[in-house]
């Protein structure tokens, strides 16, 4: 006898109201009756209906999948390769998207706000990303992690290149002065480490000269760090580390 209203709308999650709805404007008719002259749905009719929904799902207006279904030319075949067409593009779309909001994610916890080309384009090879995790695990609980996440939200790709220039060119200006022989505890190079702690402060958060110590120490400690360093120049952290230890020092 076929299946009752109720049923199909037990079945999936269409409402009655719906079916109804569906039977008025001609989309969805049920093809049998009872005795009585009730509805029943035979099993071509959830057909059409899997159909109406599946493009219900993708947003499709009921006037136009009216038009798609009842297509004399189209048969089962091609509304198989339809939906896999459209279904297709519907994976590929949301993968965009999934990708696009990790990435927002990512950013967000580093309080940078760049798409990963500015990314590269500022930062090169490094990836600050890659020491989000770690970063929020180790200090997320300082005011220090609190402050440069809200200064460094507002940032811009132009902030970020700006600000990375100004940091090379004091690690230049270090480096060149180990390469002519200068004490880390000369004038000159404790002034280049006192310029050093100034950018972290105006940048990043409040850094002074015991935090500044403590990230010296870091730069010596964490193998990581070292490498970066010790690639603008062989013993760069270690020297570094000792300016700033002298600098801290001379500031009594």
């Amino acid at each position: 006898m076929g299946h009752t209203v109720g049923q199909v709308a037990g079945y999936t999650g269409v409402t009655v109201r719906t079916l109804h709805h569906y039977d008025e404007i001609g989309l969805l008719s049920p093809g049998e009756r009872s005795a009585a002259g009730h509805r029943r749905y035979c099993d071509a009719d959830l057909d059409r209906l899997q159909q109406i929904l599946f493009y219900r799902e993708l947003g499709f207006p009921l006037d136009e999948i009216a038009v798609l279904l009842d297509d004399p030319g189209a048969d089962p075949q091609e509304h198989l390769r339809r939906q896999h067409a459209l279904l297709s593009g519907r994976i590929d779309r949301l993968r965009e998207m999934a990708d696009a909001v990790q990435r927002a994610m990512e950013a967000r916890k580093m309080g940078i706000t760049l798409t990963p080309e500015e990314k590269f384009e500022v930062f090169g090879d490094f990836d600050p990303d890659a020491y989000a995790e770690e970063t929020e695990r180790r200090w997320g609980g300082t005011e220090a992690y609190r402050e440069s996440q809200r200064r460094t939200a507002g940032y811009t790709k132009e902030d970020w290149k700006r600000f990375t220039t100004e940091f090379e060119a004091i690690h230049r200006a270090v480096a060149d002065a180990m390469a002519r022989g200068a004490a880390p505890d000369s004038a000159e190079v404790m002034d280049l480490a006192e310029e050093h702690r100034r950018f972290i402060d105006r940048t990043s958060y409040s850094c002074d000269h015991a935090m500044h110590v403590c990230l010296g120490d870091m730069y010596v400690a964490d193998t990581r760090f070292t490498a970066t360093y010790d690639t603008i120049r062989p013993g760069l952290a270690a020297y570094l580390r000792d300016a700033i230890t002298a600098n801290a020092r001379r500031q009594g």
